[in-house]
């Protein structure tokens, strides 16, 4: 098969086409034969070296794909050969083959494309997680610091859909206003502050958080009593003050969060969760927003684009059929 991989580590020029041996299934695996497959920032850190895939996983990136099921282990019970899946994985999903435990296959929700369906297990495993370890529920107030992300834009619609008050960050007005068109109240972190926007908005019950040290501060201002910050990336840096006093004064919780490191069990009850809790309002409800879609061979470009941070949602990849 073909695959995506690195030729060491560093910028985009790294990433080339490659052969590799098509994907043998465990008794409990699947093999997809992917159609799309979805680029993440976990990539550009894997591809800078500063994130290797777990032990036993293949070197090359990927966290997500959809496609067929086209071979099965022995004791595969759920799936059958031709099925139309999507798939969490911890890597090796830049290919035209991925093997993966049938745990963390979903189906491909009814009503959305190839590139969609490729683009949305990472970011929806992601979200739902998080909003739960947070104890978000309908009638609080999420703030989803990055809402033009794709783990963002897929967060502002499920919480949305479950009866949350929105409110959610982006770059320029124009951006401010694609997160409104998805269920949120928009604020352009250009045009003033954003502090002062949401202490006017009453603050955040729950604040999903993609910058990390550089913004603890600001997210403490704007958490309200009893509240939690969910910490799931680190835009702005690792370390930083935590005014601890503070974090007290409002019996506030701070939570720190990965996917792709968690055990085996732990993925599959997200997962499942994920399909009972989310897919049902797929693809009415909620929907990933797919910016654009790149040939395998264009794994460079698609890094690029996301590193622009033009980007809006989430960038997939198509292998060759």
């Amino acid at each position: 098969m073909i695959i995506s991989t690195l030729r060491g580590f560093g910028g985009p020029e790294v990433l080339h086409l490659a052969e590799a041996p098509d994907p043998a299934p465990s008794p409990h695996d699947v093999v997809v034969a992917v159609r799309a497959a979805g680029v993440n920032r976990a990539d550009l850190l894997q591809r800078e070296g500063r994130y290797p895939p777990p032990a036993g996983s293949p070197e090359w990136p990927g966290l997500e794909v959809a496609g067929e099921v086209v071979e099965m282990g022995g004791r595969v019970t759920r799936w059958q050969l031709g099925d139309a899946v999507c798939a969490l994985v911890a890597g090796g999903g830049y290919a035209q083959r991925v093997a993966v435990h049938e745990d963390l296959v979903l189906p491909r929700p009814d009503g959305l494309s190839w590139e969609e369906a490729g683009s949305i297990v990472e970011a929806a495993c992601t979200a739902w997680s998080t909003l739960e370890a947070a104890d978000a529920r309908a009638g609080q107030t999420l703030l989803v610091q990055g809402g033009s992300g794709g783990v963002g834009s897929l967060a502002i619609q499920i919480a949305a859909a479950h009866g949350m008050r929105v409110l959610a960050t982006a770059r320029g007005s124009d951006r401010a206003a694609r997160c409104e068109a998805l269920g949120a109240v928009g604020i352009d972190y250009t045009a003033g502050d954003v502090v002062d926007r949401v202490r006017e908005l009453g603050g955040a019950d729950v604040i999903l958080d993609v910058l990390g040290a550089g913004a603890l501060a600001d997210n403490l201002a704007m958490l309200r009593p009893d509240g939690a910050l969910a910490v799931i990336g680190l835009q702005r840096g690792v370390r930083g003050e935590l005014d601890l006093g503070r974090l007290l004064a409002l019996r506030g919780r701070l939570i720190g969060t990965t996917l792709r490191a968690r055990p085996h069990a732990q993925k599959a009850a997200i997962v499942r969760a994920v399909e009972r809790d989310v897919w049902p309002f797929v693809p009415t409800q909620v929907r990933p927003v797919v910016h654009g879609a790149f040939a395998l061979g264009e794994a460079d470009h698609a890094h690029r684009a996301l590193e622009s941070g033009d980007v809006f949602g989430k960038l997939v990849l198509t292998p060759p059929r």
